[in-house]
């Protein structure tokens, strides 16, 4: 299992990001390796990605100073610059709009999947997603446990140095993300997508994200994201976040799937060109199919993500051999969460040959 950091009982951001620092230190170098050079892979040097992050620091400022103390605290703590923290939290919205076209031979991303109670196996809803990326950085993946300024107590699995990725909270509400993109990504500063991720953590249920959303709007999106909910009253959605704007995608039947491609209306005139070996839409199906079992709880989203049936583009990927290492996508976990219990189960490599183990 990735190892666990609890920072849970420190309501000091500053502090609490410092001690994020000093435990994390060397995975979140790993981190910075990591980025420096999918970066240079785009034509991004690393003092340019620097540069480019620093322009979003006022708009995380406007959101939550407590986040940026936050920063401050994991950059001394970690013995980096600020600059070098923010281009980790800024890193989806330095990667280029045409990071998924075909030119990135190997680029795919993450399928995700949100049960409502109505479908969910003991009445509850559930959430499902694998998370694909580069397989070096699952070195650089930690357990987060952190709490808020009001005092609500987060676990969110993430990258070192980040604030926040995939996560749950003691209200019971979950998130995730997929990333997709838009033509208007990067274009202007806008809410980092894994800053908001740990802002919406301090939301008590889907209905509360959908207002943040609307309260949010004027501060805009740095680049485009999906992000799936889940929470304990039963509720599920998928919301659609980019430069343009945001919209929400309902469940149908109880369940809403997503992979890396705009599915709401009134964005998806603005999605960047992908190329075919992504597999989005393909993926999108299987994802489908697997949603249309009468009941789903944690064995039948645990098969979920553990389907191969496509092949190196499945919705559980396995590095395909064939392509450099440097670019070599693959699952990297897989997590199922019961927001209703507040139970979290995480397969810490591709899911097929781990066992999904809870987080205690």
């Amino acid at each position: 299992m990735f190892p666990t950091l609890d920072l849970s009982h420190d309501r000091d951001p500053h502090a609490r990001g410092s001690a994020y620092g000093r435990a994390a230190a060397a995975q979140i170098a790993h981190s910075l390796a990591t980025y420096a050079d999918l970066f240079g892979a785009c034509g991004i040097a690393w003092d340019q990605a620097e540069r480019r992050a620093g322009a979003y620091l006022s708009v995380v400022e406007a959101l939550d100073a407590d986040l940026v103390a936050e920063l401050h605290g994991i950059a001394e703590g970690s013995g980096c610059s600020l600059a070098a923290i923010l281009a980790l939290n800024c890193r989806t919205e330095i990667l280029p709009a045409s990071y998924l076209n075909p030119a990135a031979p190997d680029a795919s991303e993450c399928t995700a999947m949100c049960v409502a109670a109505e479908a969910g196996a003991a009445g509850h809803a559930w959430f499902a997603q694998n998370w694909d990326w580069v397989g070096r950085q699952r070195a650089a993946m930690l357990i987060l446990k952190t709490v808020d300024r009001a005092g609500r107590r987060i676990t969110t699995l993430t990258e070192a140095g980040m604030l926040a990725k995939i996560g749950l909270n003691d209200a019971g509400f979950a998130l995730g993300l997929n990333i997709v993109r838009s033509l208007q990504d990067g274009e202007r500063p806008g809410l980092p997508v894994h800053v908001l991720l740990r802002h919406l953590l301090s939301c008590a249920s889907v209905a509360a994200v959908r207002e943040r959303l609307h309260a949010l709007a004027s501060l805009g999106f740095g680049s485009s994201s999906n992000v799936p909910c889940a929470d304990a009253l039963g509720e599920v959605a998928c919301f659609e976040v980019a430069p343009k704007g945001w919209a929400e995608l309902k469940p149908v039947n109880g369940t809403v799937v997503h992979t890396n491609h705009f599915l709401c209306d009134a964005l998806a005139p603005h999605q960047a060109p992908i190329g075919a070996v992504i597999s989005s839409a393909p993926r999108l199906a299987t994802a489908a199919r697997h949603a249309g079992r009468p009941t789903l709880g944690l064995a039948e989203l645990q098969a979920f993500l553990r389907d191969e049936s496509d092949g190196y583009l499945s919705i559980c990927r396995s590095p395909d051999p064939l392509v450099p290492p440097a670019s070599r996508m693959e699952t990297v976990a897989g997590i199922v969460i019961n927001p209703h219990t507040r139970q979290i189960w995480i397969a810490p490599d591709v899911p097929s040959r781990v066992a999904f183990t809870e987080v205690l």
